[in-house]
């Protein structure tokens, strides 16, 4: 398994957090629906929605970072997920 691994925003839905759960799914080679724990357990996912919504100014900036199961997850404002192991 690769150090790190990214990928860019979730083609199909815009979704952030359909975005991390398929970066971590792809980063453990599992389906998508067969993490564990919920992502929803390590992080409040509607909050993470709402950190990368636009305002009436336009897009927001920056990134968040947080644990999940042994993972260092980054979102970027950009779309960009990066998922590493913590260390």
């Amino acid at each position: 398994m690769p150090p790190s691994s990214s990928t860019g925003p979730d083609a199909h839905s815009g979704s952030v957090t359909a975005a991390v759960v398929a970066a971590v799914a792809d980063r453990r080679g599992v389906d998508p629906t067969a993490l564990e724990p919920p992502l929803h357990d390590a992080i409040d996912t509607d909050a993470l929605e709402r950190l990368f919504e636009p305002t009436r100014r336009g897009a927001r900036a920056g990134t968040v970072t947080f644990a999940y199961d042994g993972l260092s997850i980054t979102v970027d404002s950009d779309g960009t997920v990066d998922v590493t192991e913590r260390e």
